[in-house]
Formats: C-alpha cells, sequence, structure tokens
C-alpha cells in the first residue's frame, strides 16, 4: 500500500513541473502594429506569462483588474474620456489591442471601442459571474482582463468593447 501511495505521489510532482513548461511553449498568433499605428504583420509568439514580474511592476489595481478580474469604478481612472489620436496596448504585454480611431464616448465612465484594432489580439470568453451571461474580452497574447464586449454599441459594427482603462497604456502617435 506504501508503494502505491509513493507512486502516486511521484506521479503528481511528476505532472505539476510538467505542466509549466508546457504552457510555457502554448504558442498565439497575433497582428503586431508600431506605436504610430502601422500593421507590421502576423506573429506566432510564446503565450506570455509572468505573474511573479506583473505582481512587482503592475499597480495593485491593475493587477486586480488584469490579472484576478477585477474592475476599476467608473469614471476613477484617466484616460477614460481620453480622445487623442493614438494606440492602446496592453498594460502587460505590450500587445496592440485598440485604435483611439475606434473609441467614442458611451457615457459609462470606462474607454469604450467599437472593436480591436485586430480580432486576433483579443480574445471573447463567456462570463457567468454575478448571475449573467457577458462576454469577458481577454488579451490573445497573456490573457489579461481587460474588460466585456456588449451589444448596444454604434455602426459599423454595433459593438461597444468596454474595457478598464488600468489595463491598458495610451501611446498618442508621434510620441513613441
Amino acid at each position: 500500500m506504501q508503494r502505491r501511495k509513493f507512486l502516486q505521489v511521484v506521479s503528481s510532482l511528476s505532472l505539476a513541473y510538467a505542466l509549466p513548461s508546457w504552457s510555457a511553449t502554448a504558442m498565439v498568433s497575433i497582428m503586431q502594429y508600431s506605436d504610430a499605428g502601422k500593421a507590421l504583420g502576423r506573429a506566432t509568439l510564446p503565450k506570455v506569462n509572468k505573474d511573479a514580474e506583473w505582481k512587482r511592476t503592475l499597480t495593485p489595481l491593475a493587477y486586480n483588474v488584469t490579472r484576478e478580474q477585477g474592475t476599476e469604478r467608473a469614471f476613477s481612472q484617466p484616460g477614460y474620456d481620453n480622445h487623442a489620436p493614438g494606440l492602446y496596448r496592453c498594460v502587460c504585454c505590450d500587445n496592440a489591442l485598440f485604435d483611439a480611431k475606434t473609441k467614442y464616448d458611451s457615457g459609462t465612465g470606462w474607454p469604450s471601442f467599437w472593436q480591436p484594432i485586430a480580432a486576433e489580439n483579443v480574445r471573447n470568453i463567456e462570463d457567468r459571474l454575478f448571475g449573467m451571461v457577458r462576454t469577458e474580452v481577454r488579451c490573445a497574447l497573456c490573457d489579461a482582463h481587460l474588460g466585456h464586449v456588449f451589444d448596444d454599441g454604434p455602426k459599423p459594427t454595433g459593438l461597444r468593447y468596454c474595457m478598464n482603462a488600468v489595463a491598458m497604456r495610451f501611446v498618442a502617435y508621434g510620441k513613441a
């Protein structure tokens, strides 16, 4: 009986050590952009997973929002009402997410866009928290929680990507 228990423990430990190395090699295809908003082409990159670094470098609120699916209070963060031309990048991995050309004032107190800069740079996940069904939006490269997408936005898409300001870094065109 002790031998069986020993083998189970060894097997579990082997699996535990194997999983992180397997997940570190997961690949994702995204469209890369310069800080001037120019498409640089598609790239297949390893999925970014730097939790210890993010905990050290992000503000507590940004870490809570991006890594723990939190939400900032409406109208509480600088940038929700920024309308300067530029690019919005993931605060965790620098993936290009939104072009300011698609940003609009939704009146919600969060940055809102009618489409991402490239469909492959974000991913949508069904979110059933709080007893309702919503569509969560995450960064495709590092799985940072960005916000949610709703179907009450303006034309041409009719979508409202309601994002957390602390989940993104704004780069003004010409300031890169």
